[in-house]
């Protein structure tokens, strides 16, 4: 295993004041008298960064409960310095990812024993680079390298996301079936790609199956921020799309579309309508914020669709700290796992007995949710 060596890394703040802060001096005090190897990880955010509110966010949540429950510190934040036991670095991009595979190279050269890369924007980076570094390990979440196997020194952590899409689409059939006969439910995605369309079927199909007048022809509808990946970091965008959705009667819009869909949430607002959040809590995570914008948009969120990020490079961490080898290949988070899921804070009872027993149905396989265009046309047919 590689390491990285605190004590040196504490004596390069000492000297650094002004990049290091006011953290040099707690660092120096805690850190070991002498040069001990301990584990290391670097992550590298995903477009939007870590300050999304949704992706990046979950996947920072995950660093934090593991240097809190390993004893370990991430390097630059305060608030997450439990000990010495785990040394954890971070980077996002500056450059709208294009810098991708330059910041992997970075973390692979100070010799961290895990490079996690959050996003499938990243899949021919890390491939690239992990060729270069067979001692350290790479995690790619959210995306996909073909032909790898268990003793890759790639892993590839994936999520059902069709399958909590299902649950907050049965949600947003209730929603329209309240709202009246010709309403219809809406869905933004950052980019057409099918990862996003995931969400999309998944969420379609649990409209249709909660709602039989959404079985029709046009009563999903959905729009794409942009054909590239500034999608998913163009707030502006991302509420003309939801926007046009509101106009023509949704009454409630589901996004997958990263920090874009913080214009998701300020179109609700101004339409007086109904959003749904995806991968972290959004409600919560915006109520708590300082920025009273930011406590309003978090009162037209009624659920969001958990992607757990956080749990997944969680356990990557207790592997690696635990000495246990990771292992190379393919891992798919879904409900059965704890993967997905959804935020039932705040709905109504009958509306937690209904998402609660598809959950079950889902996880046991009663209920197969479609990934894709065709098995959603395919469902449905089968609903009618």
């Amino acid at each position: 295993m590689q390491h990285i060596r605190p004590l040196a890394a504490a004596l390069a703040c000492i000297l650094s004041l002004a990049s290091c802060g006011s953290r040099a001096p707690r660092e120096a005090e805690r850190r070991p008298a002498s040069p001990v190897d301990i584990p290391s990880i670097g992550l590298v955010f995903d477009v939007g960064g870590r300050d999304d509110a949704s992706f990046n966010r979950s996947a920072y949540d995950g660093l934090v409960m593991l240097a809190r429950d390993v004893n370990g510190y991430i390097r630059d934040d305060a608030d997450a310095d439990f000990g010495f036991k785990l040394d954890i670095r971070v980077l996002e991009s500056k450059h709208r990812g294009a810098d991708r595979e330059q910041l992997l190279r970075s973390l692979a050269e100070e010799g961290r024993d895990l490079v996690i890369a959050v996003g499938f924007l990243f899949a021919d980076s890390i491939s690239s680079v992990a060729k270069d570094y067979p001692r350290t390990h790479f995690a790619l979440i959210d995306g996909t390298v073909p032909d790898l196997d268990a003793g890759s020194t790639v892993t590839c952590v994936g999520f059902a996301e069709n399958e909590g899409s299902f649950l907050v689409g049965a949600y947003a059939g209730l929603i329209a079936a309240a709202a009246g006969p010709d309403a219809k439910v809406g869905f933004v995605g950052g980019m057409d790609t099918p990862l996003i369309r995931r969400f999309l079927s998944g969420y379609a199909a649990g409209a249709a199956y909660a709602n039989p007048a959404l079985r029709a022809p046009g009563r999903v509808v959905s729009a794409f921020v942009a054909r590239d990946a500034s999608g998913f970091d163009d707030p502006a965008r991302g509420a003309e799309m939801a926007s046009m959705l509101f106009r023509v009667k949704s009454a409630v819009v589901y996004h997958a579309a990263g920090a874009s869909g913080r214009g998701v949430f300020d179109a609700a607002t101004r339409f007086g309508a109904k959003a749904i959040g995806v991968d972290s809590d959004q409600a919560a995570i915006l109520a708590a914020s300082d920025a009273q914008s930011d406590a309003v948009l978090s009162k037209v969120i009624v659920t969001s669709m958990l992607k757990r990020v956080d749990r997944a490079i969680y356990a990557l961490g207790q592997e690696l700290v635990s000495g246990i080898p990771i292992a190379g290949g393919y891992r798919t988070f879904g409900l059965a796992e704890g993967g997905v899921g959804y935020v039932a804070a705040g709905l109504p009872d009958d509306a937690v007995t209904l998402l609660s027993d598809l959950a079950r149905r889902v996880s046991s396989g009663d209920i197969s949710v479609p990934a894709d265009d065709q098995a959603l046309a395919d469902f449905i047919a089968m609903l009618r």
